[in-house]
């Protein structure tokens, strides 16, 4: 594993926001097992299932506490960390709980962008910096096809407007104060991710999960909404990519959608089903018309990702679904954070022989 990404992370500093979250603990896992030297920023406590409590992480890495609004902590931190890799992840992620909190996801995802890109500013050595935001940052207007990274930004709930909003301030503090300095800024825009060890609540996956293990029927909000479904792998691949040819080269500076083969663009109904030949249950219909408005087709366009960083995904939808479920099936008897980070540290192998088996550039470049 320590060759994927041309070794860009081996002995390298990196600097992970949101670290104890479900997307930060695998980002993490991965760059522990590429050789990096990760330091993790986070919000104190965590739920007693979250899965960087499950994999034991926090005692393998560098683990600050802070909140990604205060400033002069945050700050302290990266200086601290000195990092040559920036991954930015911290958010409010729920697009339910964006309509109980907005003013609180405003804050976390566009003020909290700002405090980290600002924090940068500090920095006078090289360094890579990749803001994750959302396939929800696009004006969705319902069409067939993908969003291309120059198509117009917006978001009907306040969850998919605050990362529109994210986008906006990464390109004007790229374009105001990083260009042609050490310090270079991409973004990256992916989402409708599973994986094992996502426990948050009102998402399929994870409420599919907790009714199976209870004996109860998965539950059905909105059945006919179409996703772009991928492994939580596949972005991650496409994060730790761009970050090692951004390193390289400042041309690789801006906005990259990571998304799935459109065999992947499958309904929620799809998507259940599918759950359900691993794991045998049934699933109710509980469609609400009263609900919050949420998107009902969307769809990326990966051309930037596959022609510039040579990225493609190594999974399709089924195996994409029999990990995910293997993982949970595994961790359903509760076993220790070594059985469980042996499985996901397995699973990150399986991937990269897949990419590896498919010839897709991360997984076969050398070194330089």
């Amino acid at each position: 594993m320590g060759q994927a990404f041309a070794n860009a992370y081996a002995g390298k500093r990196v600097f992970v926001t949101g670290h104890t979250g479900f997307k930060g603990a695998w980002l993490c896992e991965w760059l522990l097992a590429l050789g990096a030297e990760v330091t993790g920023y986070s919000l104190p406590g965590s739920a007693s299932e979250a899965l960087s409590d499950q994999l034991g992480l926090r005692g393998r890495l560098q683990d600050l506490e802070g909140d990604i609004l205060d400033a002069a902590t945050l700050r302290a931190a990266v200086a601290l960390a000195q990092p040559d890799f920036v991954f930015h992840l911290a958010a409010q992620p729920l697009v339910r709980a964006s309509y109980a909190d907005p003013v609180r996801t405003f804050d976390v995802n566009v003020l909290g962008t700002v405090q980290v890109l600002d924090a940068l500013r500090a920095l006078v050595k090289p360094c890579a910096a990749v803001c994750i935001t959302t396939d929800k940052c696009y004006e969705n207007r319902e069409w067939l096809y993908g969003y291309r990274e120059e198509d117009p930004l917006g978001g009907h709930d306040p969850y998919s407007a605050s990362k529109a909003a994210a986008e906006i301030v990464i390109a004007s503090y790229r374009k105001s104060f990083f260009t042609g300095l050490p310090v270079r800024i991409a973004s990256a825009r992916a989402g409708n991710v599973i994986g094992g060890g996502d426990w948050a609540a009102d998402r399929i996956v994870p409420d599919s999960i907790r009714a199976l293990s209870a004996g109860q029927p998965v539950t059905v909000r909105n059945r006919q909404a179409t996703r772009p479904w991928q492994h939580v792998l596949e972005p991650l691949s496409g994060y730790l990519w761009l970050g090692a040819c951004l390193a390289r080269s400042e041309s690789f500076a801006g906005a990259f959608n990571f998304g799935p083969s459109h065999d992947a663009d499958r309904t929620v109904e799809e998507l259940v089903v599918e759950l359900l030949h691993h794991w045998p249950g049934r699933w109710e219909d509980r469609s609400n018309p009263n609900a919050p408005h949420e998107a009902g087709r969307l769809q990326l366009a990966t051309d930037k990702a596959h022609a510039l960083l040579g990225w493609s995904p190594a999974w399709r939808f089924p195996e994409a679904v029999r990990a995910t479920v293997s993982w949970y099936r595994a961790a359903q008897e509760k076993p220790s954070a070594e059985i469980l980070r042996n499985l996901t540290q397995q699973q990150i192998r399986q991937y990269t022989e897949a990419a590896h088996a498919a010839s897709i550039r991360w997984a076969i470049e050398p070194a330089s």
